[in-house]
């Protein structure tokens, strides 16, 4: 062993208690594993491994690395059909899918097991840092070392003053700095910097609150999409919706209750410059109430302003048009009348759908039929471009294309289908005069008459617009917020803060003289404490100032006004 190894093992010992406890992290001892552990002796090995700051740290990246797949793969508590579109076209990664549980990874079994490991683990790691912190709080800073020269920053002077009077002031001075101070024997001892072991703590348990957070927002949140027209209505239930997705332990009675209606809706749009056409504002004027019987209000929603009430927070989402249109049948009696919510195809809100006619037509001969129109829309059709595509996203010159079928929709087989498109499988296409399928462009009051007397279709002088909205209810996102924010503030203090002690020892040396000792010692190397200590040393140096060396010293007393040195210089 080396003369070096022998001081720093000498040091330690010295140092003591003095020394100790700068920090709440555990002491890992070494554990032998060997085959007379026993079954005790190795749940004790497993828990100290599965607690330890190393393995939570560890932990807390595998499930980083595990929530990847859930985002590059598709899941089917978020979108089904895009699972079984996946499976389709991956017969051979599908089954393996499958069986990894990639396709459910929030709700898997390894991703469950990862999950409950890092909440014990980090519940093994706060509980006894926390008693450990408790304990030091009761308690005061340890005494002085006995050679306190031998820590990294100290420094030492004599003086004229008392020792009593010398420890007086640096109580008063270390107290007045925020430390916690107090005479233990011939010396003061203060300790500063306690809020890096709460930022510790906190950044821990905060952890934790986003774990369970999380999970719960998992586990009972909603999220569901609804289009509604200018005048129309939502309440908050599960056949209102048009989509809808939940967490496994949802139920329907969950749903916050209450309703709205949307008056208006308007957008703006740049109008000129090169970002023409660029939206500028999207709101929702809503009439809101919240359960069956509350007082209707009133508000606006704006992308990014959601309304919130309770859990629930109701997004603006997308938006577009709907031409009003009427379909009459043969006599001139109106089948069908209302607004056609179509769907953009650009940012310029070109957009196409369907119209439906399912109930009440006959056709020329009397006999029960049903209607289908292929709907095209351009909210401003410029003529000189020569394609039906829109110029701009407002409504300046509406154009509406229209082609027709008729036969059997499809729609009292059973089978799902979407509202935006025609199954034209058992249909028949309206001819023109040249045998062709029958279309035409509409404006804003134009007809397109279906041959043979089978009726007409009007493209009325009214095109409402349309807002889609998402409702979502996540009750932990409120816990998720304060849970985050408070790891940011615990993990700067646990990082900025840095806790040390300060020590003071005046005695009165052989020759009557107080010697004072000042040193400081920090939880790691770190130039503050050094540079505390000066400070502090430079305070009390002012005090209590030193005394002259003896015969050779300067008669004008120079040497006295000097502040003793730190980092191990004695002065």
């Amino acid at each position: 062993m080396s003369t070096t190894d022998t001081d720093n093992g000498r040091d330690q010992e010295e140092l003591g208690a003095a020394g100790s406890q700068l920090s709440t992290a555990p002491r890992e001892e070494p554990v032998s594993a060997g085959p007379g552990l026993g079954v005790l002796g190795w749940a004790r090995w497993f828990w100290r491994q599965l607690t330890s700051m190393r393995v939570a740290l560890l932990l807390l990246l595998l499930l980083s690395l595990a929530a990847i797949p859930g985002s590059l793969i598709p899941q089917t508590g978020a979108d089904v059909n895009k699972v079984d579109a996946f499976r389709q076209a991956h017969k051979t990664l599908g089954p393996v899918y499958d069986k990894l549980g990639l396709f459910h990874v929030y709700s898997s079994v390894w991703f469950s097991a990862i999950y409950i490991l890092l909440f014990v683990s980090l519940i093994g790691c706060i509980i006894p840092r926390t008693w450990q912190f408790v304990g030091q709080l009761r308690g005061r800073p340890p005494g002085a070392p006995k050679r306190l020269t031998r820590l990294p920053a100290h420094t030492t002077w004599r003086t004229t003053a008392d020792p009593e009077q010398v420890r007086e002031a640096a109580l008063a001075l270390l107290k007045k700095r925020r430390f916690r101070a107090h005479v233990a024997g011939d010396a003061v001892a203060a300790e500063k910097g306690y809020l890096r072991e709460v930022g510790n703590l906190a950044f821990h348990i905060a952890l934790i609150v986003l774990l369970v957070a999380f999970a719960s927002g998992q586990l009972y949140k909603s999220d569901g999409t609804k289009l509604m027209v200018e005048g129309d209505g939502f309440s908050n239930a599960l056949p209102m919706y048009d989509d809808f997705r939940s967490g496994s332990l949802f139920k329907p009675d969950d749903l916050v209750p209450f309703s709205f209606d949307l008056k208006d809706f308007r957008g703006t749009y740049e109008i000129s410059g090169p970002n023409r056409g660029t939206p500028r504002t999207f709101e929702a004027k809503i009439a809101y109430s919240k359960g069956a019987d509350g007082k209707e209000q009133r508000t606006t929603i704006k992308v990014n302003e959601p309304l919130k009430i309770g859990d629930s927070k109701v997004y603006l989402v997308s938006h577009g048009y709907a031409p009003v249109v009427t379909v009459r049948d043969g006599k001139g009696t109106v089948v069908y009348h209302d607004a056609v919510p179509l769907l953009p195809l650009d940012g310029n809100v070109t957009s196409n759908g369907v119209v439906k006619v399912m109930d009440g037509y006959r056709d020329p001969q009397g006999k029960k039929d049903q209607l289908g129109f292929q709907a095209f829309f351009v909210p401003t059709f410029d003529p000189k471009a020569g394609t039906m595509l829109s110029r701009f996203p407002a409504l300046l010159n509406p154009l509406l294309a229209v082609n027709a079928y008729h036969g059997n929709l499809g729609v009292n087989s059973g089978q799902a289908q979407s509202v935006y498109q025609l199954d034209t499988t058992h249909m028949k296409a309206f001819k023109d005069a040249k045998g062709q399928l029958l279309k035409k462009l509409l404006q804003p009051g134009d007809t397109m008459q279906l041959p043979n007397g089978a009726g007409s279709i009007t493209f009325d002088k009214q095109v409402k617009e349309w807002a889609g909205f998402e409702i979502v209810q996540e009750p932990g996102s409120g816990w998720a917020l304060g849970g985050a924010l408070a790891a940011i503030f615990g993990l700067a203090a646990s990082l900025f803060i840095q806790r040390r002690r300060v020590w003071v020892r005046a005695v009165r040396g052989a020759d009557g003289v107080t010697v004072v000792e000042m040193a400081g010692l920090g939880r790691s190397e770190s130039a503050k404490v050094p540079e505390e200590l000066g400070d502090l040393a430079g305070i009390l140096y002012d005090q209590a100032p030193g005394a002259p060396d003896g015969p050779e010293a300067e008669p004008d007393g120079a040497s006295d006004s000097d502040v003793p040195a730190t980092e191990g210089v004695e002065n």
